[in-house]
């Protein structure tokens, strides 16, 4: 990491627990203008930072209340020295963006059409770079996913993740349809043959409410997410520690 790093906005949760130690190393905690903004918490607090600050880096740490660092890492003492010091990786994410119509939606993890009712499937039909996939399809939805979002949403669907490209995934469909790794040029279009459903990205609350006939495209953005510590946040043991219930 080659910019220096003096001021900082931090989101998430519980941040009693981290400002201190920011403060102790020399960062100024702003609300404009910041050089990082720092995320405490989980997956959550990292989408939502990004929401509100796109294109800003992020360092994102994990709550020490319910996901604490494992050995490797030690603590936020040493995290925050890490990211001062300038000695943490940095990774760029591909962003995805739904469009229907003049409304857009982005997204670091996946990006879904959902049944709108549910006690209702949908039904539609999907197009990937021009050329239909299959039949009519009926579910409860379809949706593309990054690599980064493959461990999430997309691996509870597939019971699979992937490593390259992004990935195409069918929500409880009636008939066998093959879940789909792409190129991330790959462009997706879905058209709605039965309604009512619904647009979602990420755990953005906003949503947009699709009929019958409305066409929906799905595909990678020129913007992305400058990530400090991936290697960090993604490390596998440290993903894997729990505080025990009480």
């Amino acid at each position: 990491m080659k910019k220096n790093i003096g001021k900082v906005t931090v989101r998430g949760r519980n941040l009693d627990d981290i400002m201190p130690v920011i403060a102790k190393h020399g960062l100024q905690i702003v609300e404009e203008n910041p050089d990082v903004i720092i995320t405490h918490g989980g997956d959550g607090a990292l989408l939502g930072a990004e929401r509100e600050f796109p294109g800003i880096p992020k360092f994102p740490i994990r709550d020490e209340r319910t996901a604490p660092l494992c050995p490797d890492h030690g603590g936020y003492d040493k995290m925050i020295q890490l990211l001062v010091s300038g000695k943490l990786k940095t990774t760029e994410l591909i962003k995805l963006e739904g469009r229907f119509k003049d409304r857009r939606l982005q997204a670091i993890n996946d990006i879904f059409v959902h049944n709108g009712d549910p006690v209702s499937a949908i039904r539609y039909r999907v197009w990937i770079d021009g050329r239909p996939y299959g039949e009519e399809i009926v579910g409860d939805g379809v949706g593309v996913a990054t690599v980064h979002g493959s461990t999430a949403y997309y691996r509870s669907i597939t019971h699979s993740i992937f490593k390259i490209g992004i990935g195409l995934a069918f929500s409880n469909s009636t008939e066998l349809t093959n879940h789909l790794v792409l190129p991330d040029s790959s462009s997706i279009r879905i058209v709605i043959t039965r309604g009512p459903a619904i647009l979602v990205a990420d755990n953005n609350p906003d949503k947009i409410e699709l009929a019958k006939d409305d066409v929906v495209e799905i595909a990678k953005t020129t913007e992305k997410l400058v990530l400090y510590g991936q290697e960090v946040f993604m490390c596998p043991k440290c993903r894997k520690l729990r505080h025990p219930k009480d």
